[in-house]
């Protein structure tokens, strides 16, 4: 039999402990979702949409998402397939990202600069032919300097040549759900076969935040000297919101500016993005205006914490007679300014588990609801080990639960058809 049981999230208090629920419903400490490889976007509910008006964006495509749900708040010709420009370079990083993380490669590395890569034209770190840069400085060059020649040092560096690399683009941008998109080279210079949509390159940064926080980083630096050349982020968002804290902008004649940010205010944090707007400011502005209305129109909460304890379930045949549940990932929900009260959880629970038990052993699920409208659904996990108990537990429980059913068993003299 599974239970089913309601608690509204604004009924608890902070630091209150029950048997059924723990607050973390309405802890506020961000919560990462590191351990999750690709980004799912979908509308936000209809029941959850804010009544505010989007402001008027004046660019050939433009997005605003929600970082942790994967929701599209709004946006427009997000699936036209468009030339990506630099925003190109996010996969490039994402793909050295990972490499270091995997131990395939060190940030000490030397990487040999090749003819081709000294030669590349538009933006540029002015690394010098014939010699030998580290993977964390090309890094930097690529990130903060948006430079071309770093993404072909990296590329050939990494997969022996800028085609091959682009194959591995392909490929990864395939495991991410990334189905607009094709590669042909690593900086983003135009090509007829290169090209991606707002929705991939928006689902793109996510899991790269998700993925690598630490060196997502990067993109919040203002400036990278190299050769003894001082150049500036070209992200002015920087500067001018401290929620900002990336990713990277793009231009090409024919894609225009574009510009795909990311802002985090407290824990709540929002993707905005525009292609093809008129100028380096209008970018900016586009996009500020984006992350504004995502924070005057919506808020958001932790509903759980990545392993931490939501309920106990009852357990047979163990060394203990409860198994903790909880999630193996965070939930933070956004909701439309000044209505929390109308988010509540429930649960789907059985009435008993039996030992042995796992970490991670799949046991029931959470629906979180917001004006008693399902919104979101995930599953509760055991936390920790749990095995069987001695023989005479095992007894014992077998024997309580014979006289329980025993008991609650219908009488059949009082039954009618």
């Amino acid at each position: 039999m599974i239970h089913r049981f309601t608690l509204y999230v604004t009924s608890l208090k902070p630091g209150i402990v029950c048997r059924a629920l723990f607050a973390a419903l309405i802890m506020s400490v961000y919560v990462g979702y590191s351990d999750l490889a690709n980004a799912e976007l979908m509308p936000v509910p209809q029941v959850i949409r804010s009544s505010h008006d989007f402001p008027n964006i004046e660019a050939a495509s433009w997005i605003l998402a929600d970082y942790h749900t994967g929701w599209i708040l709004g946006g427009e010709n997000i699936d036209d397939r468009v030339e990506p420009a630099s925003l190109t370079k996010l996969m490039t990083s994402y793909l050295i990202f990972d490499a270091l993380k995997a131990g395939r490669l060190s940030e000490e590395d030397m990487v040999f600069v090749s003819n081709r890569a000294y030669r590349a034209v538009g933006s540029r770190m002015y690394i010098e032919e014939n010699t030998k840069v580290s993977v964390i400085d090309l890094l930097n060059g690529l990130v903060i300097q948006s430079g071309n020649d770093a993404a072909i040092a990296l590329a050939e560096h990494y997969g022996g040549s800028e085609e091959s690399f682009a194959m591995i683009m392909n490929q990864k941008a395939a495991e991410l759900g990334m189905t607009n998109t094709r590669f042909t080279n690593s900086s983003g210079l135009p090509d007829p076969g290169h090209y991606s949509t707002l929705r991939d390159i928006t689902m793109l940064s996510i899991s790269l935040i998700r993925n690598f926080p630490n060196y997502f980083k990067l993109h919040s630096e203002l400036e990278f000297t190299y050769n003894n050349i001082t150049q500036q982020n070209r992200n002015i968002l920087l500067t001018r919101d401290s929620r900002v804290d990336g990713l990277k902008t793009g231009y090409t004649q024919k894609a225009g500016y574009c510009l795909i940010a990311t802002a985090n205010q407290e824990g709540f944090r929002l993707i905005a993005g525009v292609l093809g707007a008129k100028s380096r400011l209008n970018r900016a502005d586009q996009v500020h205006e984006l992350i504004r209305y995502g924070y005057y129109a919506y808020d958001s909460i932790d509903v759980l914490k990545k392993n931490t304890h939501v309920v106990a379930v009852p357990m047979l045949m163990g060394e203990e007679n409860d198994v903790s549940v909880g999630t193996d990932k965070g939930i933070r929900l956004l909701y439309p300014k000044e209505t929390r009260q109308k988010l509540s959880a429930s649960f789907e629970l059985p009435e008993e588990v039996e030992a042995p038990l796992s970490d991670g052993q799949q046991v029931g699920f959470i629906q979180i609801k917001y004006d008693k409208q399902p919104v979101m659904r995930s599953s509760l996990h055991v936390i920790g080990d749990y095995p069987e108990g001695p023989w005479y537990k095992k007894i014992y429980d077998l024997t309580k639960r014979m006289i329980f059913r025993w008991f609650d068993a219908p009488d059949s003299s009082t039954q009618t058809e």
